[in-house]
């Protein structure tokens, strides 16, 4: 709740990250957080970092399949929730209300209201990608709609962990200067409501495609398990991998043609399909329900 002792995760005025820089709770002692919630959309779903299927055969990585996902939230439980026992507290309870394809309007209207009468302490919140990738897509009017819901979660005496938007690179570099805006928005709401900030545009491996999906949207098991590190540093906790942020070793350059040809297979697998959903005014999250609708002692029994 907002009386709790927590670091402040934005920027200070010489443009440091108190929790990043100096002063992180260690690993050792205890997250004062009790109950958490996450809503958003399939970056928050945890799209494409699969658990096993239920009959123990593991699920392909890194690319789309029917397991369910468990993806950076569910990592962060997971470490919030050991640090908790490891001190001798009750486990993190987790919910998990994010579905892929949501719009930020979606998210509010959703989940918001159902995250909250869960009574969580801490909510993570991280939307706006969706609509960012649509040709009218308003920046100030996502930026308001974030901070309605920020504004609505913080009146409760939540925590809130919000996330900046990736530097997208390759066939998706036409975003960045909106995401750059929506960016440069979310900081000062962050700082206005007293909000906590997982900097996913400042994660330098996350500017490689071996951190990607084949459908360079999502993440794959590895570039969740950084930005659950990073989440961690957003919280001002230290993260359980001190070199999450370092950078993968170069790979030598590709050829024209191989690149070439490789853009070609993934807008004929990926960017076709979404294009024709668009069309159809249909979402890849029609008919889905939350992976995890219900607080739970995490992990799952």
């Amino acid at each position: 709740m907002a009386d709790v002792t927590t670091q402040d995760s934005t920027p200070t005025p010489d443009g440091t990250t108190p929790g990043a820089a100096h002063g992180a709770t260690p690993p050792t002692s205890a997250p004062p957080w009790t109950r958490y919630v996450a809503i958003g959309d399939s970056f928050s779903e945890g799209l494409w970092d699969p658990y096993p299927y239920d009959d123990g055969t593991p699920a392909p990585a890194g690319t789309e399949s029917d397991a369910k996902q468990r993806g950076w939230t569910d990592r962060l439980a997971g470490a919030l929730s050991a640090r908790r026992t490891a001190a001798g507290q009750e486990p993190l309870e987790y919910a998990n209300l994010a579905i892929r394809g949501r719009l930020l309007r979606h998210i509010l209207a959703e989940q918001v209201d159902v995250a909250l009468a869960m009574r969580p302490d801490l909510v993570s919140f991280v939307g706006g990608g969706n609509d960012i990738l649509r040709p009218q897509a308003d920046i100030d009017v996502l930026s308001a709609q974030l901070e309605q819901g920020v504004a609505k979660i913080r009146a409760t005496g939540a925590d809130v962990l919000l996330g900046t938007g990736f530097k997208a690179g390759a066939g998706l570099s036409w975003t960045r200067g909106r995401v750059g805006q929506f960016n440069a928005n979310i900081w000062t709401v962050a700082r206005k409501h007293g909000a906590h900030v997982v900097d996913l545009w400042g994660l330098d491996p996350l500017f490689d495609l071996r951190m990607w999906s084949d459908d360079r949207i999502h993440l794959t098991p590895e570039g969740h398990r950084r930005v659950a590190d990073a989440a961690l540093v957003g919280l001002g906790l230290e993260p359980d991998d001190a070199e999450y942020a370092a950078q993968l070793d170069p790979l030598p350059p590709q050829a024209f043609v191989e690149r070439a040809r490789a853009n070609a297979q993934w807008a004929r697998t990926h960017v076709v399909p979404w294009v024709q959903r668009r069309i159809r005014h249909t979402s890849s999250g029609d008919g889905r329900a939350p992976k995890w609708a219900d607080p739970t002692a995490w992990p799952r029994g």
